[in-house]
């Protein structure tokens, strides 16, 4: 699946456009939700039935936001947002009637940033893609935030296993090692960890 960064992780602009992928089976209902977001920044730009596919809808069409309203939430549809969510995150937005509790964990689990039972008024719609909106934005943030920190872990693991590798191999101190390691990135114009990455190729073969 190709990426495409949404406008939505960004700077939020009052007057920016959001392009919205609505799956609806129900056209009268498409039709009342489309006209209740005509004041809004939020623009129903392609329908779709439930039977169409949501990973190739998304896929041509790259949406901004994706609001699905159905029934009960099928097996497809959930395991679809779920490689959404991982590949291409995107607001979520899902009117269902199923209020089994399991269905809405389900649904959540697998990426919808908003769960809303039963029958819609039509002038609360904007407000909970603007709730959607936010809540899928701070969740990015948190997720970006968890995997920048585990990948300096990591890298932290890979330049003391690499230390460790020098002080045994070499006889030198800690002190010693580190400044050889980053005489060398320097001199190569390499990052420390990939310093450590060829070290620890280089000294485990001895």
């Amino acid at each position: 699946m190709s990426q495409h960064k949404s406008s939505i992780n960004g700077p939020q602009s009052s007057f920016q456009e959001l392009r919205i992928l609505l799956i609806d089976d129900n056209k009268q209902r498409a039709e009342s939700l489309t006209i209740a977001l005509e004041d809004s920044r939020y623009k129903v730009s392609h329908l779709a039935s439930t039977n169409s596919g949501l990973l190739k809808q998304v896929e041509q069409i790259q949406p901004d936001i994706i609001v699905i309203d159905i029934e009960s939430p099928s097996r497809d549809i959930l395991e679809s947002l779920n490689t959404i969510s991982q590949y291409n995150p995107k607001p979520v937005v899902m009117f269902a009637e199923e209020q089994d509790t399991q269905a809405i964990n389900l649904s959540i689990e697998s990426g919808v940033s908003a769960y809303v039972v039963g029958d819609i008024q039509m002038s609360r719609v904007k407000p909970i893609l603007d709730a959607a909106c936010a809540r899928f934005r701070e969740f990015q943030k948190l997720k970006n935030e968890l995997t920048e920190t585990r990948h300096e872990l990591a890298n932290r693991t890979l330049v003391d296993q690499a230390k460790r590798l020098l002080m045994k191999k070499k006889n030198l101190s800690e002190n010693e090692a580190y400044k050889a390691m980053r005489k060398t990135a320097m001199d190569t114009g390499q990052k420390l960890e990939d310093v450590a990455k060829t070290l620890i190729s280089l000294l485990n073969t001895f």
